[in-house]
């Protein structure tokens, strides 16, 4: 049995020339161009790349996105509060659109993360009782998405509220809302603001918590009708990898309600581990922390591992590596690039699986009436004959009618 068979699709395909009519016993080659499934990482850089005015530097971000480009059809862009809007009423709009459209253009996808968090909240937040605090993330939520609106269709709408109540580490505005308003129903009035101004856009729950606790949580969202797209599920593996046991058994753990799932922040380490005592990965700080020869050949194997059997689950749809170069989130050696832009071992590995043996790239000779019957991976195609072309979208086995032009 094919393991990825729940990625492939087979259809009929009638090729045409620019008459219109079929061509018969015609080679043609069928290339994906870019996968259905979302490969995704951090796009961070490209939003620095639209703001840098040096040139050596930009030079420098140019050079990390092109390799970006090469491997990835998903991006992730920050809308951390705090940071996206400043002072009130002073945002990062501008130079965040520029950059989302920027990626659209290349064939990207792209996510904004997250609209509602109390982690790199806006400070300016602090001087509003709990009802005006409410009243101005719903209209943040309405502006942002309604600016984004067929740029960015896809939000993180709320980031790690499995803790959001209880988190101490340091006062912020929308800890103490959510403990008012407990859970479900913070979750409701954001979700619900978001379906509102974009009634098409995938909007995902997002958490690092991948115990019992997210899985009731998620439950009861359901139960209150809230209009979750996708679950997403955090796999900052700074301390080790999960390996397959674990990461088959939160697989299970969050199936079983029949969404599909994202994992939308992994990171796995090319150097020494974090302690397995730190509790909180934010605690960990050192001056320095090495990628190694040897990390980065495991981190190679493990991703390796990891987007294999996630690929082949039904329910997964998108797999995002969160650091695309070392010494970001942390200072880890997290990326798949070093802090220079040179490749690890890891880019080529997921290169090789994503454009090499997850690719679809055949040669066909239609039959008397024009027809070939393609079978491959679902996603972008590009037909090809004698010089002449043409794009069609492989996701079901329904039949398709392509002209090819010059």
């Amino acid at each position: 049995m094919d393991k990825f068979a729940s990625r492939k699709a087979q259809a009929p395909v009638l090729v045409c020339g620019k008459d219109g009519m079929p061509l018969a016993n015609q080679e043609v080659r069928m290339t994906l161009k870019n996968h259905q499934f979302l490969f995704g990482c951090g796009a961070f850089e490209s939003v620095a790349l639209m703001k840098i005015q040096d040139e050596e530097k930009k030079a420098f971000f140019a050079d990390r996105m092109e390799k970006w480009l090469n491997l990835f059809n998903f991006g992730t862009l920050p809308f951390y509060w705090g940071r996206y809007e400043p002072v009130q009423g002073q945002t990062e709009e501008e130079v965040t659109l520029k950059a989302a459209k920027w990626l659209k253009e290349k064939g990207v996808t792209v996510k904004g993360h997250p609209l509602c968090w109390h982690t790199a909240c806006a400070n300016w937040l602090m001087k509003y009782d709990n009802k005006t605090i409410m009243d101005l993330q719903i209209k943040r939520i309405h502006r942002d998405v309604a600016a984004f609106k067929g740029v960015i269709d896809m939000w993180d709408v709320i980031n790690e509220v499995v803790i959001m109540p209880v988190f101490d580490k340091y006062d912020n505005a929308i800890t103490p809302l959510c403990k008012e308003k407990g859970r479900i129903q913070l979750v409701k009035e954001v979700f619900d603001a978001a379906k509102e101004t974009n009634p098409g856009a995938t909007l995902l729950i997002n958490d690092f918590n991948t115990s019992q606790s997210y899985e009731i949580l998620i439950e009861g969202l359901l139960h209150a009708g809230v209009p979750i797209s996708v679950i997403g599920i955090q796999s900052h593996q700074h301390q080790g990898y999960w390996g397959l046991e674990k990461l088959q058994a939160v697989l299970e753990r969050f199936s079983h309600f029949g969404l599909p799932i994202h994992f939308t922040e992994n990171t796995l380490i090319s150097g020494d581990l974090m302690p397995a005592h730190i509790e909180d990965l934010n605690d960990w700080q050192v001056p320095e922390w090495p990628s190694t020869p040897e990390g980065e050949e495991r981190q190679a194997r493990e991703a390796a591992e990891m987007y294999t059997e996630l690929f082949a689950h039904p329910l997964v749809e998108g797999i995002t590596t969160w650091d695309p170069a070392d010494g970001a989130w942390l200072g880890a050696p997290s990326g798949l690039m070093r802090k220079d832009s040179s490749l690890k071992p890891i880019y080529h590995k997921l290169h090789s699986l994503i454009h090499g043996e997850w690719k679809t790239d055949v040669t066909l000779k239609t039959d008397d009436n024009g027809y070939v019957m393609l079978d491959g991976y679902k996603g972008l195609y590009e037909a090809a004959a004698d010089g002449r072309k043409a794009e069609f979208t492989l996701s079901d086995g329904a039949e398709k009618r392509i002209i090819l032009v010059e």
